[in-house]
């Protein structure tokens, strides 16, 4: 079974109110098996747009990441952002084929 990702880029507007959210998101990822790949970091954009900051978490499954979205436990946690962030964010099913080089 493919693995889902939330792949998110944000741009903190008020850094006090987005540590609110920071301090209350893990409850919702820890019980639906999320755990980061980047959190921050530095990059490159070496094409298109970016924002200031990268995110990508993982699940066990696509229905978890999409179900982790929804659940009452991170609306809670995206409730005390306040405003602090301007974020894109996507839900996607990881890929489980074929890779190049036939591996």
């Amino acid at each position: 079974m493919a693995k889902g990702y939330w792949v998110g880029r944000v741009d903190v507007t008020n850094p006090e109110a987005y540590k609110n959210y920071v301090a209350a998101n893990g409850v919702a990822f820890a019980k639906f098996g999320g755990r980061f790949l980047v959190r921050g970091g530095t990059f490159e954009a070496v094409i298109g747009s970016s924002r200031a900051r990268n995110v990508v978490i993982e699940f066990p499954s696509y229905d978890q990441a999409i179900a982790c979205w929804h659940s009452p436990e991170y609306q809670a946690a995206r409730a005390k952002q306040e405003g602090g962030a301007e974020i894109d964010l996507i839900v996607i099913e990881g890929y489980d084929g074929v890779q190049p080089g036939g591996a």
